[in-house]
């Protein structure tokens, strides 16, 4: 928290819509760098599913995110051209926003990569889930990143702004998902799923994690403190059942792999700035420049929230 008390003045306040927000309402955070081509769609899904507010940072894109974010009637945007890496991968700065705004919300915290569902999610917006987890006493919900990718190399077709990317990227791994507690901060530790099989096999323990707490009824004293993947107060991170049952919880799809991708990883492994040793990394940048497939003979193609639930990759666990 004091970390991010310092950053915020590396902040410059675009646009300030924060006089909107209204009591009750669901917000959004994000930070993102060059995102134009995929938010229509993630602005409309999450609209969709009741987000009111999107408070938004903007690490000096080049592709012109920052003039399709101030055109949005429901967006409130920074801007800063500060290290990412620095600022603990974009969390300081998105920590002072939460300390800001915050406070008594339900508050979705999200990459532009990433769309959130959750079982019934057509038809049960995020103000109902909020309002049965309060009344179960939860203050989080966790989630699943979930690799989705096409079936052949990533560099292929093309996916417009305005479309959905799950109709492009519709395969994903049913399984080789490994899972332990963490026991300093009580959070799960899931690593596993296409990246792990494609670029970590050699060292699985050095994937990606997957196991995000992303949606937080939201004070003022919490903080994040690496990504989404733990929260402080460590109490938060338990949201999984420890009795032999289930709690409900939903999945992160994740759009990393849309066309774009490969030049995109060049200009990441010369920037250095997505992993705190870049260089260990650079291995799996090169294999992403070179336009891979990741779809497989074990590969499955995604169908809906009722497939992922009978996987086991997200659980009902009383919401109906």
């Amino acid at each position: 928290m004091l970390r991010a008390f310092r950053k915020r003045r590396q902040l410059s306040l675009l646009i300030d819509r924060t006089g909107r927000i209204a009591p009750g309402d669901v917000l959004c955070f994000l930070c993102l760098r060059n995102e134009a081509h995929r938010l229509p769609h993630f602005l409309r899904h999450h609209r969709t599913l009741g987000v009111r507010h999107f408070l938004v940072i903007d690490n000096a894109s080049t592709d012109g995110s920052d003039r399709l974010l101030a055109e949005q009637p429901d967006v409130s945007l920074w801007q800063t051209p500060a290290s990412y890496k620095a600022s603990r991968f974009g969390m300081d700065w998105l920590t002072w926003l939460q300390m800001r705004h915050g406070h008594g919300h339900w508050c979705l915290t999200l990459d532009a990569d990433e769309l959130l569902i959750y079982p019934n999610w057509q038809t049960r917006p995020l103000p109902a889930l909020t309002g049965w987890l309060e009344g179960q006493g939860r203050d989080a919900f966790g989630a699943l990143t979930l690799d989705l990718y096409p079936e052949g190399p990533v560099s292929q077709g093309a996916v417009g702004p305005e479309d959905d990317p799950i109709r492009h990227l519709c395969w994903f791994d049913a399984g080789n998902y490994q899972v332990q507690v963490q026991p300093r901060m009580w959070n799960l530790w899931i690593q596993g799923g296409a990246r792990a099989r494609a670029f970590f096999a050699a060292d699985p323990r050095r994937a990606p994690t997957l196991n995000k707490t992303p949606l937080v009824r939201w004070h003022w004293r919490y903080a994040y403190v690496n990504s989404t993947h733990s929260l402080l107060p460590p109490r938060l991170n338990k949201v999984y059942a420890t009795d032999g049952g289930e709690l409900t919880s939903g999945v992160l799809l994740h759009t990393k792999f849309l066309p774009g991708i490969t030049d995109r990883s060049a200009e990441e492994k010369t920037r250095g700035e997505h992993f705190g040793d870049a260089a260990q990394y650079a291995a799996y940048y090169d294999r992403l420049t070179a336009d891979p497939v990741l779809h497989c003979d074990a590969s499955t193609r995604y169908t809906g929230w009722r497939q992922l639930e009978a996987l086991g990759l997200m659980s009902r666990g009383g919401w109906i």
